[in-house]
């Protein structure tokens, strides 16, 4: 389970990316970056953060922490932004909160420098969970205290928008040629032999465990939360054993 905070003060809507994402304290003393779900979306995109999040973690990416945040919406009586208002009235209730890294620096490749294994260990992870949203142009990778960190992950697992469709949208190769660490010369194949024997029923049921309830119960065919759970692990199961031999674009200059 994730940790559980109540948001005792609203600080400030961070105008990044279409889900209006806000600043907020709460009463552990944190602050965090808050995941609305009333935004885009909603709670799949919640969802997507925690698997992917969680999954990373347990890889030996740096992720920031995850909690879940209580929000009552009173706390943004106060933003004049009629946009920000309505998504805060629509996310009452429990929400996704990451752990702020203050003095963070968006990362630029043309500043950092990233290790071939590194890269390696992103872009084969980015494949495994389609992660659609790592681009040169929006990298949503932070240096923090000298290292590569991961955020924002509300856009991968495409296929859980058409569970039908959820195997074959799955078995499609990933395409790496605007990959933000391509420039890097990622080592996919030793990306590969260590990450992906990793990937068992085991520990994807430990990490989809970690999703609320709350965010699970009503999805359209299926019956209990764990039903649902079952299904984020399959197609990420069945892709990491050969994902990486469907990787394009990663050849030729850089």
């Amino acid at each position: 389970m994730l940790k559980e905070v109540t948001a005792t003060r609203y600080i400030t809507p961070l105008r990044e990316g279409g889900s209006l994402p806000g600043l907020v304290e709460a009463d552990d003393l944190g602050t965090y970056v808050l995941k609305f779900r009333g935004a885009g979306q909603g709670r799949k995109t919640l969802v997507a953060e925690v698997v992917c999040g969680e999954l990373a973690r347990r890889l030996g990416l740096r992720v920031p922490g995850l909690v879940t945040v209580a929000l009552d919406p009173v706390l943004g009586l106060g933003e004049p932004d009629e946009q920000v208002q309505e998504l805060l009235k629509g996310s009452g209730g429990p929400n996704l909160g990451m752990d702020f890294l203050s003095g963070a620096l968006g990362f630029d490749p043309l500043a950092f420098e990233v290790s071939a294994e590194d890269a390696g260990r992103i872009v084969w992870f980015d494949a495994l969970v389609n992660n659609v949203d790592r681009s040169w142009r929006n990298p949503n990778l932070l240096m923090w205290h000298g290292d590569l960190w991961l955020i924002d992950h509300g856009a991968t697992m495409i296929w859980h928008h058409n569970w039908p469709g959820a195997d074959a949208s799955a078995a499609r190769p990933y395409d790496a040629s605007d990959h933000a660490l391509r420039p890097f010369a990622p080592d996919i194949t030793a990306a590969a032999a260590r990450l992906a024997p990793q990937i068992t029923e085991e520990l994807l049921a430990e990490v989809t465990a970690v999703v609320p309830d709350a965010w699970l119960t009503g999805e359209p065919g299926f019956d209990t939360p764990d039903d649902l759970r079952r299904a984020y692990a399959g197609p990420l199961l069945a892709r990491a054993a050969g994902v990486h031999d469907r990787i394009n674009g990663l050849e030729g200059p850089r």
